[in-house]
């Protein structure tokens, strides 16, 4: 069964450029490490909630943008087993996070329905 991996994080607009570089390695060792699919976004619309929103959980401040990453796998194994990999990887250690990774919320997730 598939299995998909969520991202959300607040970056800073000045750090836009690097959070594309940083995306694209990451994307790629994703992929290469097994991943079906991987992909950054950057915020377009992401309005402020009174009791919960995405701003809300990254603790998203003035001058920082929200971005919404998934990857998919074709099972839970392999994503563990490529994040394994990827931090011990020297591409991932050398890849500075263009962000705060404190107020980087994650999670994976079995698909019910849509894959």
């Amino acid at each position: 069964m598939a299995y998909v991996q969520g991202y959300v994080a607040a970056v800073p607009d000045a750090n836009r450029e690097a959070f594309i570089e940083s995306s694209e390695v990451m994307c790629a060792m994703m992929k290469e490490y097994g991943a079906l699919q991987a992909v950054d976004c950057w915020g377009a619309d992401v309005p402020e909630g009174e009791l919960t929103s995405f701003p809300k959980a990254v603790k998203k401040q003035d001058g920082e943008t929200v971005t919404f990453s998934w990857a998919v796998w074709p099972d839970k194994a392999t994503a563990d087993a490529a994040m394994e990999k990827m931090m011990a990887d020297p591409r991932m250690k050398a890849d500075e996070m263009p962000f705060d990774g404190k107020r980087l919320i994650f999670g994976g997730f079995e698909p019910l329905v849509g894959l």
